[in-house]
């Protein structure tokens, strides 16, 4: 006797349903792997940025913690260097250290501070090859950027280039970075100065304290500031700086 056998296979429908399914799986798998590489990225994104504020601030609270070091104790009228000369122009400073009793601190604006020490010991601020012991942070709003510069050729005998991108975007200068310094957009200094009573003031032979704001805001999907859709989180890093040299007498 013959046995009884199956020999119909699939039907055509049954073929195209089969693979509408393969290819819905395929599909939802797809976008969960591209939503965690995206998720990823994102993520990464945001540390790095924050890594580079917060190295940033550290750096300049750094120097600026260094301001009116004279480890030989010097005389304020001879030791200090004069940035009105060509040289200190080229990091954008013409302020002649005329006030001894400023000793290290040039100027102490709301945007800009340019400070001074002998950082080699050698009795002289501003000498060849000494380009570290002058240094100028300016927070920069023109042009549609907002960033901050370091410049460390701002003396008499070291010429330099200016003030060089330290933190921020600059976008529009084909130099993009996921970050963006906004302190201008909110009001916010980036420099603040107290005397001894904590109260703020002017007055550059009363600074005792010095408040660094950094408001910063974070592209968080890789576009840049120009490209729309881009999305940005706002973050603020602060920190206080002793100058104890400023307030030595000697």
């Amino acid at each position: 006797m013959r046995a009884l056998t199956n020999d119909r296979g699939f039907t055509l429908v049954e073929m195209l349903l089969a693979v509408l399914f393969g290819i819905i799986v395929m599909a939802g798998i797809g976008i969960a792997v591209q939503s965690v590489s995206r998720s990823g990225s994102s993520l990464e994104r945001k540390v790095v940025a924050q890594q580079d504020v917060r190295a940033a601030l550290e750096i300049m609270a750094m120097e600026i913690g260094m301001v009116s070091y004279n480890p030989t104790f010097a005389s304020n009228s001879s030791l200090w260097s004069d940035l009105s000369s060509t040289a200190g122009q080229a990091c954008g400073v013409n302020a002649s250290v005329t006030n001894p009793t400023w000793k290290g601190i040039v100027e102490a604006g709301a945007n800009s501070f340019t400070v001074e020490a002998d950082i080699n010991d050698d009795g002289v601020v501003g000498s060849n090859n000494e380009p570290n012991e002058v240094i100028r942070y300016v927070y920069v709003t023109t042009g549609g950027e907002q960033y901050i510069t370091r410049c460390s050729c701002c003396t008499t005998s070291t010429s330099g280039s200016g003030g060089q991108p330290f933190l921020g975007d600059l976008s529009t200068s084909g130099r993009p970075r996921g970050v963006k310094v906004i302190n201008n957009s909110l009001g916010i200094p980036v420099f603040e100065y107290f005397d001894a009573s904590g109260a703020a003031t002017a007055s550059i032979p009363d600074i005792r304290r010095i408040e660094i704001t950094l408001v910063v805001e974070i592209d968080e999907t890789g576009f840049t500031y120009t490209t729309t859709g881009a999305q940005k989180r706002r973050l603020v890093y602060s920190t206080s700086v002793i100058p104890r040299n400023h307030g030595i007498t000697y």
